[in-house]
């Protein structure tokens, strides 16, 4: 896993983390003016900041499952589309991950998709094609406590958040939310991001974490995140007898005062 260090200002009281995933720019169904819209909102909140978790282009080959002959445009020009709508969000981008609508042109010709986006968008260093591992610095801490590192400027506050396009899940809820949950199996953070299985879930779950230094254990509260698909009902979806996907996507709140954390839809 990748790991990623997102240093942002000390000003910023909170954080709002926004996921861009399951977009599928080309596909007919696939809502742009929604995505528009929250492009606009990103780049016109100073403390909105996103990652862009797989399948933002939807990529339907003659090998793929979905259809050809269903999308607006083909895969070059939806590479090319990607590229612009995310353009004036590009220096508030933390990560970038690979989806597995990218992934089929990587399986049968070994060209990456999300690399060559993340490249274009001049974010080579955000992107990761498996999972990331982000170290979210911000704020500073309302009790005043110094750096450790002599500077004398009060500590920010640091969070981690595990990132990954993910896979699998089955067509019922609780499959999808297995995946999710299955995350903390893997890696200790703050929060989890999940995508994929296009169902908007959000839910914590309570952990005790070791502290080495100090010999002791400390209750801490996970956040979970699953986020939606930016898909109208139709298509290859429709077709498959798969149930409409709900447009709404999770929202990460990060507070830079305390460490606390929550997630709203």
């Amino acid at each position: 896993m990748k790991i990623i260090k997102c240093e942002l200002p000390r000003e910023l009281e909170q954080v709002e983390l926004h996921i861009f995933a399951d977009e599928h720019i080309g596909d007919l169904q696939s809502d742009l003016k929604r995505l528009m819209s929250r492009i606009e909102y990103v780049k016109n909140t100073p403390n909105a900041y996103c990652i862009l978790n797989g399948d933002i282009i939807d990529n339907a080959t003659k090998t793929s499952v979905g259809d050809t002959y269903m999308q607006e445009f083909n895969p070059m020009e939806q590479i090319k589309r990607a590229v612009e709508i995310f353009s004036p969000i590009k220096d508030k981008i933390l990560a970038i991950t690979h989806g597995n609508h990218e992934n089929r042109t990587y399986k049968n010709e070994g060209i990456n998709l999300s690399s060559l986006i993340a490249a274009q968008l001049g974010l080579s260093d955000k992107y990761t094609p498996t999972s990331a591992v982000l170290f979210i610095r911000f704020g500073q801490l309302s009790s005043g406590k110094k750096e450790p590192n002599g500077s004398g400027k009060i500590r920010r506050i640091c969070y981690t958040g595990y990132v990954l396009h993910g896979s699998g899940g089955g067509r019922k809820e609780g499959g999808k939310v297995n995946r999710l949950a299955d995350m903390a199996s893997i890696v200790d953070c703050d929060f989890y991001v999940h995508s994929h299985t296009h169902l908007p879930v959000i839910m914590k779950q309570g952990f005790y974490r070791i502290d080495t230094s100090n010999s002791s254990v400390a209750f801490v509260t996970k956040l979970f995140v699953n986020t939606a698909a930016n898909l109208d009902y139709g298509g290859y979806g429709e077709a498959a007898e798969y149930k409409p996907s709900a447009k709404d996507t999770p929202v990460i709140y990060l507070d830079g005062r305390k460490k606390k954390y929550e997630a709203r839809l």
